[in-house]
Order: structure tokens, then C-alpha cells, then sequence
């Protein structure tokens, strides 16, 4: 893609996300580059973690559920042998056991492809009871997380040196490579927690095409401004929602968000929404709308 904008507003930054540092401290270098406030990531990362990270500005915003959803790729560092509560190398080790062999760890391995159950971490950002898992386990409170499905479409081992395995994952979204980890290692008659991670991969955006965060040297105004990406069509085939053309008189009604005509381009039963374009602008996501009766299929996500 072309990285070329001429507003830092309304676009998708892919951010190198170094460990050490939060995903929210991550976005504070571009907010002061850009001289904007409106700046949010589509899923983070953890602290220990570091790679590919989707940042949207201004309008874009509204477009970050439609990013959540992507399947993500990621390279797993694996520590044998030790637990720790939290499931990264900055917690305490609750439990040890011996170092299986390559041959053990990879005949485990099919359990957890496809489509499978699985434990969030106790300390990670999901809602318990209006509260987040995390604070309710550092304060001590005893939680019960319950399994959820997630999907795991690739899982290889693709380097093994005791105590240390690495594992290339290609899974869903809301997948926890800690939880995968500790239960692989538990399948395997062993103990592990993740002492590395790097996302490679969200849906088509690639880790190679990302500007670098270096903590030391923050990019500077014009570092950010070339690596913006515009909304424009390639984003949305990459999100894999179809895009359909209208004329400048459909256009100017849709921005004032009139009713929806019978002169909507015609747009496949299968597909759950549908980006509209005039010509190189953005125009509005519309949605397909549940069974009503009404007589328009389609409604507004949002007007851009």
C-alpha cells in the first residue's frame, strides 16, 4: 500500500510495537506527532509483547470493530518447565515440572487446531462482573474465568531448544497465546509461560510494513504522516467487506443520512455490510438490516 495522506486525521497507522511499553503508551509518540487526540488501537498487545499494532485516527475510529475481527498471526517464544500467574515472564512462578521432549510437545500439538475451548488468563483485560479480570486478581479475589471458543487455524512447532520451544500461531481474534501456551505445556505433562511473542500478521497487514517505534527516537511529524494509510478502498478489501459506487447525488444525500432508495447499488445476499464510495471518498458503512419488514435491507453503521 502507498503511504501517502494529506491529513493526519481519518486514516490507519501500522505501529512496530516495541516490548517494554503498553499498547496506550504506545499511541502517546503518534498523538504528539500528529498533533491529535483521536487516536485508538484496534486490539492490543501486551507489555512483554511486541509487533504489529493497528492504529486508527480521527474518523477512522469508527471503523475499529470491523478490525477486531481480523485473524492474527504471532511468533511465540515458549519457556518450558515453569507457570507463572500471570503467564508471561513478568509473574511469579506457581508451578514446575519436567521438560518434555520434541516428540511429546508436537504429537499434542492437533488437540488445539481448529476450533476449541479455551481459558482466558486470569490476569488479562476481560470483564468480570463489570470489572477487569486483572485488578480482581491482583487484589487477591478468587475468579472463576469460563471457557470460550476460539479458533486456531495454524499451530506448528518451528523451533525447539529446551527449555525453550517456539511456536508460529495463526488464530482468531480474541485467542490468547498465554492460555495456548499453558495448555499445550499441560497437555505435554509439563509447565510453560510465554517468554516472548511478536504479532506478525493482523487480516492482510504485514509486521514488514510498519513504522518502527523506538522509544529512544519517537518518529517525528513527517515519519508519521508517510506511514498513514488513507481509507480508501484497499483497507476495506482487506477487511474483506465489499465496496460499491454511487454517483455524486446519492452521495450528498447519504451524507446527510436520508433514507436509504431503491437506487442503493445492488450488493450480494451473503455480504453483512458494504463500504460506499464516490469516486476516491469515502462515503458511509452501511449495514444489513435484520428481517422487519421494512423496506430497505440496508442501514447506516455510520456516515464518515
Amino acid at each position: 500500500m502507498t503511504r501517502s495522506i494529506s491529513s493526519p486525521h481519518d486514516a490507519l497507522l501500522l505501529l512496530n510495537k516495541p516490548t517494554g511499553i503498553t499498547s496506550f503508551a504506545a499511541l502517546s509518540p503518534v498523538k504528539k506527532a500528529l498533533g491529535c487526540g483521536k487516536v485508538g488501537h484496534t486490539g492490543t498487545l501486551d507489555k512483554f509483547a511486541d509487533g504489529l499494532l493497528l492504529v486508527l485516527t480521527g474518523r477512522a475510529l469508527k471503523l475499529s470493530p470491523y478490525f477486531t475481527n481480523c485473524g492474527k498471526h504471532y511468533e511465540a517464544l515458549v519457556r518450558l518447565g515453569t507457570e507463572t500467574d500471570t503467564l508471561d515472564p513478568e509473574g511469579r512462578v506457581v508451578a514446575e515440572a519436567g521438560i518434555p521432549s520434541k516428540d511429546t510437545l508436537e504429537a499434542v500439538l492437533d488437540r488445539f487446531r481448529g476450533d476449541i475451548m479455551q481459558v482466558p488468563p486470569l490476569f488479562s483485560a476481560i470483564h468480570l462482573g463489570g470489572k477487569r479480570a486483572y485488578k480482581l486478581a491482583r487484589a487477591g479475589t478468587l475468579v472463576e474465568i469460563k471457557p470460550r471458543p476460539v479458533t486456531v487455524h495454524e499451530l506448528y512447532l518451528s523451533a525447539y531448544d529446551p527449555p525453550f520451544a517456539r511456536l508460529s500461531v495463526h488464530c482468531s481474534s480474541g485467542t490468547y497465546i498465554r492460555s495456548l501456551a499453558r495448555d499445550i505445556a499441560i497437555a505435554a505433562g509439563s509447565r510453560a509461560h510465554l517468554a516472548g511473542l511478536t504479532r506478525t500478521r493482523v487480516g492482510a497487514f504485514l509486521l514488514p510494513d510498519a513504522l518502527d517505534l523506538k522509544p529512544d527516537s519517537p518518529p517525528d511529524h513527517d515519519e508519521v504522516i508517510n506511514a498513514l494509510l488513507p481509507i480508501d478502498r484497499r483497507i476495506f478489501d482487506a477487511l474483506s467487506i465489499p465496496v460499491r459506487e454511487v454517483d455524486e447525488k446519492i452521495a450528498a444525500a447519504m451524507r446527510c443520512g436520508k433514507p436509504l432508495g431503491k437506487d442503493l447499488p445492488p450488493i450480494e445476499a451473503s455480504a453483512p455490510r458494504a463500504a460506499v464510495f464516490c469516486r476516491d471518498s469515502f462515503i458511509t458503512l452501511l449495514e444489513r438490516r435484520p428481517p422487519s419488514g421494512s423496506y430497505s435491507s440496508w442501514r447506516y453503521a455510520f456516515v464518515f
